[in-house]
Order: structure tokens, then sequence, then C-alpha cells
């Protein structure tokens, strides 16, 4: 009896993957269809069969200009910056073993808008281009961003070397990153106290987060780091999973808990700093992404990883659609709007009792 029938064990494994599977091709397919219509859509309206031409090179001016030069930046940097922000969050809060762990509630968000106000109000980052409040912007982008990136690994270095110094456990590294948001966030409410009219316009738009200030280079440097930190994080994705069951039994797998949730934090506050720095501040999206998709596919980080981050892109694709849309041609902050979508689904998650430790 060569060809044995698989057991009922091994047919429900087969179906626990299989099922995951689908679910993170039908996120792809979702997140494509949600880029294909965020390109069409817009105050200048173009067409399904123009999209088509002008990406196989015989589209018009007008929509070369449109897609090519506005909107596709806005769409691929919408797309790298959720699945970084996402993939960072998910893996904060497996090594963390916090619901709660992400950028913003670490202070990396908050150190980087810190580190954008510096540059603004000492080092002549923000200006005023004409008589309207469209005209306020930040003249040196790249000095602000290196600026806010600065600031942001400062947060992670500091969380890191009370942790490595006290052997902090998960739970005080929360509490310490609580207490640099907190900080920062004042550092930067005295600093546009301090600042003139103009600085301090700046230092608002900057903090509002913006998809569309972010050039090629901005786009390829984003890939690259978000890249290569998915690609790290999904080698080390059974430590993770060795980690969802406690430290003791981690410890007992052989994993290197210290080691892993030391490097762990470190490339993923750099993945999410180096968004923040390009794009400024956008809550919710490394948060709640994981959250959604441990419901559909548990803890596995075998596919919980790639599915959060695709649930981020797809989340910050349709805000941004949002924020372009829905008072066209003015086109809204995306920090605000990721807020104000994020914070009511966030709420509904916990009531409806989707936690760390939702079941596989």
């Amino acid at each position: 009896m060569s060809n044995l029938k698989k057991t009922a064990c091994g047919e429900n494994y087969d179906q626990y993957v299989h099922r995951k599977i689908l679910i993170i091709i039908a996120l792809a397919v979702l997140t494509f269809i949600t880029a294909v219509f965020a390109i069409s859509a817009g105050s200048a309206d173009i067409p399904m069969s123009e999209i088509l031409k002008t990406l196989f090179g015989f589209g018009t001016e007008k929509s070369v200009m449109v897609m090519v030069n506005i909107r596709l930046p806005r769409i691929l940097m919408a797309i790298v910056s959720g699945i970084g922000l996402a993939s960072a969050g998910c893996v904060m809060q497996g090594i963390l073993r916090n619901p709660l762990a992400s950028a913003s509630t670490l202070g990396i968000s908050q150190g980087a808008s810190f580190g954008a106000a510096i540059a603004i109000v000492f080092l002549g980052g923000g200006t005023i281009m004409g008589n309207n409040a469209d005209a306020v912007t930040v003249n040196n982008p790249y000095l602000t961003s290196f600026c806010a990136f600065a600031a942001s690994m400062f947060v992670t270095f500091v969380i890191l070397g009370l942790s490595k110094a006290r052997k902090a456990s998960p739970e005080t590294m929360i509490l310490a990153g609580v207490a640099l948001s907190s900080l920062f966030a004042g550092a930067t409410a005295l600093l546009q106290y301090l600042s003139s009219d103009v600085q301090m316009a700046a230092i608002v738009f900057w903090t509002f987060g913006d998809l569309g200030r972010a050039s090629m280079k901005n786009i390829g440097v984003a890939a690259i780091i978000t890249g290569a930190s998915l690609i790290y994080f999904m080698f080390n994705r059974w430590n993770y999973n060795a980690l969802e069951c406690g430290e003791h039994t981690a410890t007992g797998l052989g994993v290197n808990v210290s080691r892993v949730r030391l490097i762990g934090m470190t490339i993923a506050s750099l993945c999410a700093a180096t968004i923040v720095s390009f794009v400024g501040i956008i809550n919710f999206i490394g948060l709640i992404a994981p959250h959604i998709m441990r419901r559909f596919v548990g803890n596995d980080y075998r596919f919980l990883l790639p599915a959060s981050a695709l649930m981020g892109a797809m989340l910050l694709l349709i805000s941004d659609t949002f924020a372009r849309l829905i008072v066209s041609p003015v086109i809204l902050p995306i920090g605000a709007i990721t807020s104000f979508l994020g914070a009511p689904l966030f709420l509904y998650l916990i009531f409806k009792g989707v936690g760390h430790n939702a079941e596989n």
C-alpha cells in the first residue's frame, strides 16, 4: 500500500495552510485593484483604457503627467509605507508580547516629529512661498527627513539601551516608549510655541503626513529598507512563533530571546523611522493592520507577516484615496484620515475581543 491516504490530521493541516495562502492571495489581488482604482480616481478622472495605454507607453501627455508624475509616486509610497509600518508593528507586537506596540506608541513617530521641528525652526527647513495657506511648505525636505530619522532612531536606542542596561521587561519598554512619546510631544509643542507663524505652520504641515511629498529617490530608499526588513522578519518567523508561547518556552526551544528581541526591535524601528521621516506621522496603520489579520490568519508569523504587510498597504491606499476624493480637488492630510478611520476600527476590534492572543 504505497499510496496511503493522508490522515485526518494531515488533511486538516493542508486545509489550514491552503486557507491562509488563499487569504494572502486575495489580499494581494484586492491591494492591486485598490491601487488601480487610486490611479484612475481623482479630480481628473482617467478611464481604465487610458490607464492601460499609459502604462504601456501610449498614453496622452495629460494622462502621463497626472499618472506618472503625480499619482503613481503617491500610490507607490502608500504601498511601501503601508507594508513597512504594518510589518514593523506586527513584529513589535510579537517580540514585546504587547498588542499596543507600534511606532506611534513607542515614541518613534513623536521623536521624528521633534526632529523635523528642530530642522524647521533652527535649520531653516520651513518657509512660505506665496500669499495663501497652501504656500506654507517644507523647503528643505532632505534636511528635515534626516533630522526626523535621527531623532526617531535616538528614541529607539534609548529604549533599547534602557532594556539592555536594566534588563527591562517588554512591559517596561512599552512604558518607556509612552514616556518618551509624551516627552517629545511636549518638546515639539514648546518649539511650536516659540516659533514664528510660518515655522509653526510648516511644523504642523509636516506632522499631518503627506504621501505626495516623497520623491522617487525617497520611495526607492524606503522600498529597499522595507524589503530588507521584511526579508529579515520572514527569516525569523519561527523565532517569533516560539515567542508566542512565552519566553521560557522559546528559550527551551533554543531561541536567544534577548538577541531576537534586540535585533528585531532595531530593524522594525529602522523601517518605521525611515518611512516616517519621508512622509510624516501616519497613525494606526502599524497598530490595526496586524490586529485585523490575526482574526483571519491567527498568530502564525509565516502567514501573519505577509498578510499584515498587504493589509497595511491596502489600508493606506484606501485612506489616501479617501483623502483625495472626499473634498476634491483639496487633498486632506493622510495622518488625520488614518486616525479618523483607524480609531473607530480599533475600538471595534477591541470590543469584538480581537487581541494578541487570538485563536489560530
